[in-house]
């Protein structure tokens, strides 16, 4: 294994190690802290579904690919024994750690996230991880998931959400709510979409990295899974990930050449997470010819040091502390806890390409960020793109 993926994978599971082992032994509640906004009490409700879903939604390109490296491939068979048993104890109705999205009803609606976040791992991951669960098991995740329909998803980014569990639902029992799906891709594809590959964050436009948070990866899972139904839905395919790979695009112009990114709008204590897309977009191959995948690579592994190697990153047991550089529990929203965090491990997507793709066999290339500040000439039509 080369030296930058052994990097990249000690980062994988560093994070996920301590949700996915307690999970495993059904003391995940009982190991797991809870940092959250001052005066929010209400986090244990949700935090423990976040860290599990946002963990999954990341490790599964890695899970789902037979690693080329031998004691890479032991580490990801231990790992999906983890997650599997994960899965059962999480969804048994008699675990400890029972999930907030299993009783026919939600106890609020943060559980439509979060059980979105399992459905995109298991959707990334369906052969290894679906077929590892015995049939209780996997009746118990679809009622869970059926559960999430009783609260209703906010009028914004929250009905990719929804669509994403009915995708999961399509792909475990061969049908699905179309009408949660239909509306979540009509209004992003039709109503949404503010060009130069950006969507609003419903009617309105926010500076922010949602559209790589969730906007783009789940709309483009969702089309995976469920655009064969309809052909206006296989219409819209092809120009939604043409924004997407040109969303890719300027996510890279923004890494900074010591890898750092703009501070910029919420849930910035994601961390690396505001790379999601830019994960997503290298995993299927989709990067515009304007930027390698090597570079992209060395982008990627600069972001990595900043946002995980400061100290203060993990506490004393190794679970994640809030912050984007170390330790800043201010930087917070209300809605943030201990497991929101995990949605950092979208950015490691790309370990489920095997290493011999030139995502990683690929020299070493400087990025833009690099180029540019180095004081090399640029193409200014990198910079931007054809009108989309």
């Amino acid at each position: 294994m080369n030296l930058t993926r052994k990097y990249w994978l000690h980062q994988l599971l560093q994070i996920t190690e301590p949700v996915l082992r307690p999970l495993s032994e059904g003391k995940l509640r009982e190991q797991m802290p809870i940092e959250s906004h001052p005066g929010m009490n209400d986090r244990a409700d949700y935090t423990y579904l976040e860290a599990f879903g946002r963990s999954l939604a990341g490790l599964a390109p890695w899970l789902a690919a037979q690693a080329q490296d031998p004691a890479e491939e032991a580490e990801r068979r231990r790992v999906l024994a983890l997650a599997a048993r994960g899965l059962e104890r999480a969804v048994h109705p008699d675990s400890p750690d029972k999930m907030n999205f299993l009783d026919g009803t939600c106890r609020g609606n943060q559980p439509i996230v979060d059980a979105a976040f399992l459905a995109l791992g298991l959707l990334r991951a369906w052969e290894p991880l679906w077929t590892a669960c015995d049939a209780d098991t996997q009746a118990n995740l679809i009622t869970a998931m059926k559960a999430t329909r009783s609260e209703k998803a906010p009028y914004n980014n929250w009905l990719l959400f929804s669509a994403v569990i009915e995708a999961f639902l399509y792909r475990a029992e061969g049908n699905c709510d179309t009408m949660r799906v239909d509306f979540a891709i009509k209004e992003f594809t039709q109503h949404w979409y503010l060009g130069d590959g950006q969507y609003g964050d419903g009617t309105l436009y926010a500076f922010n990295y949602y559209n790589s948070y969730v906007i783009h990866p789940m709309l483009m899972a969702v089309l995976d899974t469920l655009s064969p139904l309809y052909t206006d839905w296989q219409a819209v395919q092809a120009a939604t990930f043409q924004r997407a790979a040109r969303y890719a695009q300027q996510l890279e112009n923004l890494i900074a050449p010591d890898g750092s990114f703009p501070a910029i709008g919420r849930s910035i204590t994601y961390r690396m997470g505001a790379f999601h897309l830019l994960a997503d977009i290298a995993l299927r191959h989709l990067l515009p010819q304007s930027i390698s995948p090597a570079s992209v690579r060395c982008a990627m592994t600069a972001v990595l040091h900043r946002c995980m190697d400061a100290p203060g990153t993990f506490d004393k047991n190794h679970f994640l502390t809030i912050g984007l550089c170390g330790h800043q529990p201010g930087l917070g929203e209300p809605y943030i806890s201990t497991g929101s965090l995990y949605l950092c491990t979208s950015a490691l997507l790309p370990l489920g390409l095997p290493e011999s793709d030139p995502f990683w066999s690929g020299a070493d290339e400087p990025w833009s960020g690099v180029k540019i500040w180095s004081g090399e000439d640029y193409p200014a039509d990198h910079l931007r793109f054809p009108h989309i």
